[in-house]
């Protein structure tokens, strides 16, 4: 199936490319890494004024209504910018405040951009917890909003600042929409990937047309040309897979979509270190930035394994 997007859409990636690459998207992530928040809550604010979160808030609550396609689309632009910040939660918690109560108190400054929401399971670990301004629980009892966090913990990306939540807090939901809560978060984890992915693919072909071995480019080298096409048939075949799942929302497209995406930018990753050399393992370096996202996506909101058996089995609730 080939998708085309319409002329609003086209517009709508074009606008947001423009905005994150005006905004020098690796300086603010190198910021976030170290806690400092002020960037990343600048361009939070300037990624909400062109409705990205308002695409998962209700009308009924300043939103637009969820449009998983654009979402879709809008993630794949997050990705590709490397954007800090708890960008899958915050779209998840709009799908899990559905309470009248919670959601009319809650929603409108998500959509907004006022505040960033952030969400652990099963009291694990809650990403960017500390920036989060809505921080919630899913517990046995329900959907909580937890009173605060604990310690930020190390992560293989430095940029995903791990919290504990703390126990406890006001009850939201005894019945939250987990499912339609996973679907989001699995859609829009693999367009970010994808979108990782593309960026990494970019930087890669840029270096080897500069990079010099014997007197030529190492991008002249059949062995690297070769590596680089399998990158890149990769991720266009994810993308219709994506855009696919975007529009059917079922439990099966969205789990493919997710591991197709994922597994695709992981292979760029490794492709693009590869070629590199020694430069792409230092920290210093901008391709860390899209690295290491590529790998702590691979296994977000449902490992390989995990989406895999979702398919195979024909759907499986969370």
């Amino acid at each position: 199936m080939r998708f085309l997007l319409d002329a609003e859409q086209r517009e709508f990636t074009a606008s947001l490319d423009a905005m994150l690459t005006a905004a020098d998207t690796p300086s603010v992530v190198r910021d976030w890494s170290r806690g400092d928040h002020a960037g990343g809550r600048a361009l939070w604010r300037r990624i909400a004024e062109a409705g990205v979160f308002a695409l998962a808030v209700p009308e009924a609550y300043e939103g637009l209504g969820q449009h998983p396609v654009e979402l879709a689309l809008a993630f794949v632009e997050l990705g590709r910018h490397a954007a800090p910040g708890p960008l899958v939660e915050t779209v998840v918690a709009a799908t899990l405040l559905t309470e009248p109560g919670p959601a009319k108190r809650l929603l409108p400054a998500l959509a907004a951009g006022e505040t960033m929401a952030t969400v652990a399971r099963d009291h694990g670990y809650a990403l960017d917890g500390e920036a989060a301004g809505i921080r919630l629980s899913l517990t046995a009892e329900g959907l909580r909003l937890a009173p605060g966090h604990g310690p930020v913990r190390p992560s293989l990306d430095p940029a995903r600042r791990l919290t504990p939540l703390d126990p406890g807090g006001e009850l939201l939901a005894t019945d939250p929409p987990l499912a339609p809560a996973l679907l989001l978060a699995r859609l829009t984890t693999a367009a970010q990937a994808l979108g990782v992915g593309l960026a990494l693919l970019d930087r890669t072909v840029a270096h080897v047309k500069q990079r010099t071995q014997f007197g030529v480019p190492i991008g002249s080298f059949q062995a690297v040309r070769h590596q680089l096409a399998d990158a890149k048939i990769a991720l266009e075949f994810a993308r219709p897979l994506v855009l696919g799942a975007a529009l059917t929302m079922t439990e099966e497209d969205v789990a493919a979509a997710k591991v197709t995406a994922c597994e695709a930018a992981y292979a760029t990753a490794r492709t693009a270190l590869q070629l590199h050399g020694a430069i792409g393992y230092t920290a210093e370096y901008d391709l860390s930035l899209w690295l290491t996202k590529a790998r702590a996506l691979r296994t977000a909101w449902g490992s390989p394994d995990e989406c895999r058996d979702t398919v195979l089995s024909g759907g499986r609730r969370w």
